[in-house]
C-alpha cells in the first residue's frame, strides 16, 4: 500500500492560525518535506503540546527533510520513493501555503504521474487573506506571483496587467519584497497611472499594516517610514 502526500498550510505569522487538523497531520506522517528545518523544527516545537493534549497520546518523533528551490530535483525521487513504500509524508513552506509562490508544484505534478495520492490541507494563505480584507471585489481574481525582477521583464509584467486589468476586470493580487516596493510604486504609476491600491504589509503579524490610496500616497508614506516585511499587493 503506498502512502500519501499532504499539502499542509502552515501560519504566515500567527501561530493561532494552525488548524487542528494540520497538527495532527504534520505530527503522525513519517516525514516532513520543508524549507528550512530550524523553521519547521520551531513550528512542531509549539504544536508538540497541543496535539498531545488534544488528543490524549504523546506525539511521535518527527522527521524533517529540507526541500527548497535549489534540491527540488534531487529531492522529489526521494520522496516518491517513500511514498511508493507505503510511508506517509507532509510538505510545507515557511508560512502560508505550500506551491503558492514557494516550492510544491514540481512533487504533486510527480505524484500525479505515479498515481500517488495528494491530499490538501488547507490553511492560511496571505493572498487570500489580503483580498477577503481588502475592500476590493472578491468575484473575480487573479494572482500574479513576483514581478520579475529585470528591469525590460518587468515592464513586460506591469503592460500585461495592465491588459489584464482592463480586459477582465478583476482583482489582482501580487507580492513584493521591502526592497524592491519603491520600484515597483514607480514602475506600477508609470504604466497603469496614479491608480488606487491596497498594501497589506505583515499579515497577522505584531506590526500588521494596511494602506489605502493612489500610489501616489503610498509612496509618500514609505519615504517617511522604509517598508519592511512582507507585502501583498491588490489594485482592481
Amino acid at each position: 500500500m503506498t502512502g500519501t502526500l499532504f499539502i499542509v498550510s502552515t501560519p504566515i505569522g500567527n501561530l493561532q492560525d494552525i488548524t487542528l487538523r494540520a497538527i495532527k497531520t504534520l505530527l503522525e506522517v513519517d516525514f516532513i518535506a520543508c524549507e528550512d528545518t530550524r523553521v519547521a523544527g520551531k513550528l512542531l516545537k509549539s504544536i508538540k503540546p497541543v496535539y498531545e493534549k488534544l488528543f490524549g497520546m504523546p506525539s511521535s518523533d518527527y522527521k524533517l527533510i529540507s526541500y527548497y528551490e535549489q534540491n527540488e530535483k534531487q529531492r522529489i525521487p526521494q520522496i516518491i520513493n517513500g511514498l511508493k513504500n507505503g510511508l506517509n509524508a507532509a510538505l510545507i513552506s515557511d508560512a502560508g501555503t505550500p506551491s503558492i509562490s514557494d516550492p510544491g508544484f514540481e512533487i504533486v505534478r510527480e505524484c500525479v504521474r505515479e498515481n500517488l495520492k495528494v491530499v490538501s490541507i488547507p490553511g492560511a494563505s496571505a493572498s487570500i487573506a489580503a483580498l477577503t480584507s481588502s475592500g476590493l471585489p472578491t468575484d473575480k481574481f487573479v494572482f500574479v506571483g513576483y514581478p520579475p525582477h529585470k528591469k525590460g521583464n518587468r515592464t513586460k509584467f506591469f503592460e500585461k496587467l495592465k491588459f489584464l486589468r482592463g480586459e477582465f476586470k478583476a482583482t489582482i493580487i501580487m507580492y513584493e519584497a521591502p526592497h524592491r516596493i519603491m520600484q515597483m510604486l514607480d514602475e506600477m504609476e508609470g504604466i497603469l497611472g496614479d491608480i488606487e491600491i491596497v498594501i497589506e504589509r505583515e499579515m497577522t503579524k505584531v506590526f500588521e499594516e494596511s494602506l489605502r490610496g493612489q500610489i501616489s500616497y503610498i509612496r509618500k508614506h514609505f519615504e517617511k517610514k522604509p517598508p519592511k516585511g512582507e507585502f501583498v499587493i491588490l489594485f482592481n
